[in-house]
C-alpha cells in the first residue's frame, strides 16, 4: 500500500481519487431510457422480455407466491436465519427512536401553527441480485421503512437463470414482515415501480442500491417518483495514532477494498512508524483473501497511507474528503468528535470496525458516497415520512400581519397576493 507525505503528493492522490465515478454515461443512459419507455407503454409485456433478455430467466409469475418465501425460510442455515432476526431487531429498535410526531402550538389570539407528519403510502425496495446480494441491505431499507409506519413496501430484485430469488433475500423480506416481492431486475424493475404494470402496481418512492443500469433509471424516474440518493463506489477513512493496532486497521481498510475494484481505502496518520506497519499488513492480509484480485486493485488505484503533521490536520483532510465510513482509531476517539463535519458514518475506538455498522450496530449502512456526506445523511426514518405545515388563523390573528403580508406581496409585484389579504381587511 503507497505511503504519502500529504505535503508531497498527498493532493494529486486525493485528486484522482475524486475523478474514479467520472464516467461518460450516455451510451447506457440511451439504453435506460428505451427500458423505461417500452415499460411505461407496453408493462408486464416488456418487463418479462427484458428478464429473459438480460437476466436469462423465462418467468411466468413475477411474484413471488407465499410458498417460495416459506420453503426460502426452512432452506437457509437456521444459526443464519437467527442473526437476521436479530440484526433486524437492532436496526428496527435504533431507527424507532428517529420518529418524529406531528405537533401544534397555539396563541390566545387565535393563530394555530404546527406540523403534520405522516409516512408515505407506498415505498418500493431494490435489491441487488445475480452475482450479488445484500440482506444486509434489504434490512436497512426495511427497518426504517417499517418503523416509520409506510403501509405498503414492495421489492424487486433479479432472479436467476431457473426463475428463482436467492433463499437469503426472502428470509430477510419474511423476517422483516415484507411479503410483496417481484422477480424483477434492472431499469426494468424501476420502471415497473415508478409507472405501474398490470402486476406491478406503481410506488410513491423507490430506494436501494443498484448498478449502474438501476442508477440512472432511477435519475430518470425521479419526479415521478421520490428516489433515495444515488450510490456510488464504497469507501473508508481510518484516521489513526500511534495506539492503534496495525492488524486492526489493516483489517479495516480491506474490509472496504473488497467491494470492487472502484472502492477506496485511506489511512491518515501522524505516526510514520503507524504508516509502515499497516502497509506491511495490508500485503499480509491481503494475500490470503478471497478476493485478493479485487481488493489488490482497488488498493493499489484508489487505496493510500497518508502521513500528516497532526490529527488535526487529518481531521480537515477527512471533513474535505466527507467519506462514506470514517473510522477514529486514536488514543481519545471522542476528542476529535467535535472535529467532524462530513461523515456518513463514524465508528470511534480500536472496537469500532466499519463492519460492525454493516450488520449489527443498529444505525443505516446505507449511506452517501463520492463527498455527498457534504449534504446528504444516511438513509433514516425521514427518508420515508413527509411533513406537512399547518396554518389555523382567525380574523383577529391575520389582522396584524396584513400590512406586512401586503407589502412583500407588491415587492414581488404579485398584486393577487396581496388582493386576497385586502378582500379580509375590507370584510371588517
Amino acid at each position: 500500500m503507497t505511503i504519502i507525505d500529504y505535503d508531497n503528493g498527498g493532493a494529486a492522490f486525493l485528486a484522482k481519487r475524486r475523478a474514479r465515478g467520472d464516467k461518460d454515461n450516455a451510451t447506457a443512459q440511451a439504453v435506460v431510457n428505451e427500458i423505461l419507455a417500452n415499460v411505461k407503454a407496453r408493462g408486464d409485456e416488456a418487463v418479462l422480455e427484458y428478464t429473459k433478455r438480460f437476466d436469462h430467466a423465462d418467468i411466468v409469475d413475477m411474484m413471488v407466491s407465499d410458498e417460495e418465501i416459506h420453503k426460502a425460510v426452512e432452506a437457509i442455515d437456521q444459526q443464519l436465519l437467527a442473526v437476521l432476526r436479530r440484526a433486524f431487531d437492532r436496526i428496527k429498535a435504533f431507527h424507532e427512536k428517529q420518529k418524529q410526531n406531528s405537533w401544534f402550538e397555539t396563541s390566545p389570539n387565535g393563530e394555530i401553527l404546527g406540523q403534520l407528519v405522516r409516512p408515505i403510502v407506498s415505498v418500493g425496495v431494490y435489491v441487488p441480485g445475480g452475482l450479488a446480494f445484500y440482506p444486509s441491505s434489504l434490512i436497512m431499507s426495511l427497518a426504517p421503512a417499517i418503523a416509520a409506519g409506510v403501509e405498503r413496501i414492495a421489492i424487486t430484485t433479479p432472479p436467476n437463470a431457473n426463475g428463482m430469488i436467492e433463499p437469503v433475500t426472502l428470509a430477510a423480506a419474511a423476517i422483516c414482515g415484507v411479503r410483496e416481492i417481484y422477480k424483477v431486475g434492472g431499469a426494468q424493475a424501476i420502471g415497473a415501480l415508478a409507472y405501474g404494470t398490470q402486476t406491478i402496481p406503481k410506488v410513491d418512492k423507490i430506494v436501494g442500491p443498484g448498478n449502474i443500469w438501476v442508477a440512472l433509471a432511477k435519475k430518470s424516474v425521479y419526479g415521478d417518483v421520490g428516489v433515495d440518493s444515488i450510490a456510488g463506489p464504497s469507501e473508508i477513512l481510518v484516521v489513526a495514532d500511534k495506539s492503534a493496532n496495525p492488524v486492526y486497521v489493516a483489517a479495516d481498510l480491506l474490509s472496504q477494498a473488497e467491494h470492487n475494484e472502484t472502492a477506496s481505502s485511506i489511512l491518515i496518520t501522524d505516526s510514520a512508524e503507524l504508516a509502515r506497519q499497516v502497509a506491511e499488513e495490508v500485503d499480509r492480509q491481503m494475500a490470503v483473501l478471497p478476493r485478493k484480485e479485487i481488493i489488490n486493485k482497488s488498493i493499489k488505484d484508489y487505496g493510500a497511507i497518508i502521513i500528516v503533521s497532526d490529527l488535526k490536520q487529518a481531521m480537515g483532510i477527512s471533513n474535505s474528503i466527507a467519506p462514506e465510513h470514517l473510522e477514529i482509531a486514536t488514543d481519545n476517539p471522542f476528542a476529535l468528535l467535535p472535529l467532524v463535519q462530513n461523515a456518513g458514518s463514524v465508528f470511534l475506538g480500536h472496537f469500532s470496525p466499519e463492519p460492525l455498522g454493516d450488520y449489527m450496530a443498529g444505525p443505516n449502512h446505507i449511506l452517501p458516497t463520492d463527498g455527498t456526506a457534504r449534504f446528504f445523511s444516511a438513509q433514516s426514518v425521514d427518508d420515508f415520512i413527509k411533513k406537512t405545515g399547518i396554518v389555523s388563523f382567525s380574523k383577529e390573528a391575520l389582522a396584524p400581519l396584513a400590512k406586512d403580508i401586503i407589502i412583500f406581496a407588491e415587492a414581488e409585484r404579485l398584486s393577487a397576493h396581496a388582493n386576497a389579504i385586502r378582500v379580509r381587511q375590507a370584510a371588517n
